[in-house]
């Protein structure tokens, strides 16, 4: 059983920072990519932030010079350094992770979600 669970989600005013950040346990073989994704109300979950088991990252465009995705490949763990942060970027958060476990196949794990609420 492998298991996401993210933390550091909040209330914050425009222009303030949060640090989400997300560990992966149990019975875990390796990891691959691990990303940040966000679904505001009303729209479709999108791609906020990914970095590779290599440490190589990709970025939404809307994100971009923002936040920072970074992880700890000793410890299973991802954050997400988000500052200047807008109204826009108020969202349910998710951490998700390509996982193989152990004796199994590479699969995709989401977390619970954490909520972020940028006000303005």
């Amino acid at each position: 059983q492998v298991q996401l669970v993210e933390s550091g989600g909040g209330l914050v005013q425009a222009g303030g920072s949060l640090r989400l950040s997300c560990a992966a346990s149990g019975s875990i073989f390796s990891i691959n990519t691990m990303a940040w994704y966000r679904q505001a109300p009303g729209k479709q979950r999108e791609l906020v932030a990914a970095i590779t088991s290599g440490e190589s990252t990709n970025y939404a465009d809307s994100v971009k010079g923002r936040f920072t995705i970074s992880r700890d490949n000793a410890k299973n763990t991802v954050n997400l350094q988000m500052n200047s942060l807008k109204p826009e970027d108020t969202a349910v958060y998710y951490c998700n992770g390509n996982i193989r476990a152990n004796w199994g196949p590479w699969r995709n794990y989401w977390g619970q979600g954490t909520q972020v609420t940028v006000s303005s």
